[in-house]
Parts: structure tokens; sequence; C-alpha cells
């Protein structure tokens, strides 16, 4: 599997199958996303091969326990390397160029679950902008 970051400054593989692909809830997710959750999958850390744009790789650690890597030009979320799984590196499924081929299995910090995010399976869908959307022509 190949991804990237939005910019295509950042190139990667993953070189074996991904495991434990799941929806995280935490607010470190949330605030580095902008989004109520993550989906994140996990493969060992060799198996995660940067192949363009090493360099445009950024590297926080908002929590004590680990550290998530972001293409410092666009920001797009890239990995998460938690300390006590040395082995392993998650990384985030959305920044796949086909995301569709991994399905969550779990979710984890739901307590942190943003409340009205239930919710949203119930909402009006449009395959792209609302017919009422200001400022565009319909």
């Amino acid at each position: 599997m190949e991804g990237g970051c939005s910019c295509g400054a950042v190139r990667y593989r993953l070189a074996s199958a991904p495991f434990d692909t799941g929806w995280c809830h935490c607010r470190v997710c949330q605030k580095i996303s902008g989004a109520p959750a993550l989906v994140f999958t996990t493969v060992p850390v060799e198996d995660f091969v940067v192949e363009q744009g090493v360099e445009a790789i950024r590297t926080t650690r908002p929590t004590e326990f680990g550290q998530r890597q972001f293409c410092g030009t666009c920001g797009t979320p890239l990995t998460i390397a938690v300390d006590f799984q040395p082995e392993t590196i998650d990384v985030t499924v959305a920044s796949l160029d086909d995301p569709d081929a991994l399905e969550p299995g779990f979710h984890i910090f739901t307590a942190s679950a943003i409340s009205w995010e239930k919710d949203s399976p119930r909402l009006p869908r449009h395959e792209g902008w609302r017919p009422d959307t200001r400022g565009k022509e319909n």
C-alpha cells in the first residue's frame, strides 16, 4: 500500500500488510486533525518506508508516551509512534492512496468522543456541495 500527504511532498509505502485498524477519539487526535476522530492502522516500524520527502516530515511529541509525524509543508498527519510499542508505528488511514482498502475494527478513547459525533449517520448527505451552499451558483 502507498500513501502520502495532501500536497504531495511526502510519499510512503507500507512494506507489509497493516493490522489493528481502528478509530481513535482521544483529544490529541481531535486537536491534531481538527476532526472528531482519526483512523489509524499499524505496521512494523521498518515497514513504514518514506520514498519521498523525508526532509518535509516534522515530528511533535504532544504526549508523554508518544510522538507524531506530519508533513511540515501542508500539515497532513501521518503517523503516531508510542514508546511502549517501539516495534510498530501507526499510520493515518486517510493518508493512504486507497483508504477504502482498510476497514476499522474498533474504537478507542470513546470517553473523549465528541457528543454530537454519534448523530452524524442521521444527518443529510450530499455527494458534493450542499445545494444551498452560500456563494455557490446551483
